[in-house]
């Protein structure tokens, strides 16, 4: 299904779709909040910027350091080529420690490569110990925000989803007694399971280590209770040296959820004594996406869900109106490339307003890539037909301006003389709005009279 037939499911619930705007509209403020306290705000966005662009021109180069100190520090290092390669590496090292059974904190990467769908079939259990993530996995849907994974969910639905799952009080819905129960559901799972898979948020070139930001903890109680730690990560997300760490570490959050910083950040180099660690380092699209000299800036991403938060479609649309891993404008933006055919419509789930460009902490140019998106589809024949025939008659009409004038009055009058023809179901625009009364002429009517 195409965003606009999913965006009417999700539109149903009216008073929810208004508190799930309202929702992300919060978080936005305070991303406004922690951004204006910062005078240097706009310089580390700047500098941001500016660092990934280095790491694009140079990635070759940052990789294979990275690759080079990494294996120094005693940590396995895999290249996969797409979502496949990447499942059957995970795969293989659990297969080979004979684990039927892991715990895996928040990662994008993994969604985007179906991992958990893989590996259960292939007979191996995923808990997901994210608090977010654990309730979507317990409902059995996918996240639907990178950030903020069970945003389109309340805490009604929480509880009953726990109720269900793990035995608590039906009808609680007090978030200190549901977390409560999440912690006891989980701490069980970290202390049993031998192998945990982590994200990363960055990988830092000159040192060969990476960084994961969590709020919960959640990932450094995985990675150092398991004798095996697996992290994986999309190539874009190296940076050349340490000192450049605390550039993104004081956006991310920030632009995230509007805190001063995550409540962890955590540092693997090395692994401990007696234990593996293995970075599974993953292109699935990004190299064509890097040759795209007009999307590339989309490898700048640093996931902190910022454009999601202030976008007004996706705010009313929700995120599983995507289809996508990645929902969003961002999302709008990566999604193409990995299918044009399957993700035509998503470059067209935007206003075009340029509110998501103000607020990416990098300053990725993302509503000109959503209109670029736009043309590119079009020329490769990927345009809806009953659009683009609209938008052929709509060009016919503009360039002929008697037709243009011909066809105003007849417009006029029938919204005037008979408006049920434009007020149906049949009118896109009559669905969410009234149509507006109709003028009694035209702007070059009354300026022919009154110039």
């Amino acid at each position: 299904m195409k965003h606009s037939e999913l965006s009417v499911t999700f539109n149903k619930d009216e008073d929810r779709v208004d508190w799930h705007d309202q929702t992300l509209w919060w978080v936005r403020q305070k991303r406004d909040k922690a951004a204006f306290q910062l005078p240097e705000w706009e310089l580390l966005r700047e500098t941001a910027s500016q660092i990934k662009h280095n790491v694009l021109g140079n990635l070759h180069d940052y990789l294979v350091q990275f690759e080079a100190n990494a294996l120094k520090n005693g940590i396995t290092v895999h290249w996969a080529a797409d979502a496949d390669e990447h499942n059957r590496i995970v795969h293989n090292i659990l297969s080979k420690h004979g684990v039927q059974k892991m715990v895996k904190s928040k990662s994008m990467l993994t969604e985007e490569c179906h991992l958990n769908d893989y590996l259960a079939e292939n007979g191996i259990e995923v808990i997901d110990t994210d608090l977010g993530e654990r309730i979507v996995q317990l409902r059995e849907e996918p996240p639907s925000h990178i950030v903020l994974p069970a945003i389109h969910l309340k805490k009604e639905d929480v509880g009953e989803t726990f109720h269900v799952h793990l035995g608590t009080e039906k009808g609680n819905k007090d978030p200190v007694y549901l977390t409560a129960a999440a912690r006891e559901h989980l701490r069980e799972k970290f202390l049993t399971r031998k192998a945990a898979l982590t994200g990363v948020n960055f990988a830092i070139a000159e040192t060969g280590e990476f960084v994961v930001c969590t709020n919960e903890g959640n990932a450094d109680m995985g990675a150092h209770l398991a004798d095996v730690h697996i992290a994986c990560m999309g190539f874009e997300k190296i940076i050349p040296k340490r000192e450049h760490l605390g550039v993104f570490l004081r956006l991310l959050a920030r632009s995230a959820t509007g805190q001063p910083i995550t409540t962890y950040s955590s540092h693997f180099k090395k692994p401990r004594e007696g234990q593996e660690m293995h970075i599974v380092i993953v292109d699935n699209g990004r190299s064509t996406q890097l040759g795209r000299e007009d999307f590339r800036n989309s490898l700048k991403c640093i996931r902190c869900g910022a454009c999601m938060n202030t976008c007004p479609v996706y705010r009313r649309s929700g995120g599983h109106s995507y289809h996508n891993a990645v929902a969003g404008p961002i999302g709008s933006i990566l999604a193409p490339n990995l299918d044009m055919s399957k993700n035509a419509d998503l470059p067209f789930a935007s206003t075009l307003c340029g509110s998501c460009t103000n607020v990416c902490p990098v300053k990725i140019d993302i509503h000109d890539q959503l209109y670029k998106w736009r043309q590119v589809l079009v020329k490769e024949g990927h345009a809806d037909p009953v659009k683009k025939l609209g938008m052929q008659a709509m060009t016919f009409t503009l360039s002929h301006p008697k037709v243009y004038q011909n066809g105003g009055k007849i417009g006029r009058w029938f919204m005037k003389n008979t408006p049920f023809l434009v007020n149906n179901s049949l009118n896109p625009w009559y669905k969410q709005r009234d149509m507006p009364e109709p003028p009694k002429e035209s702007f070059r009517e009354w300026y022919l009279k009154n110039r």
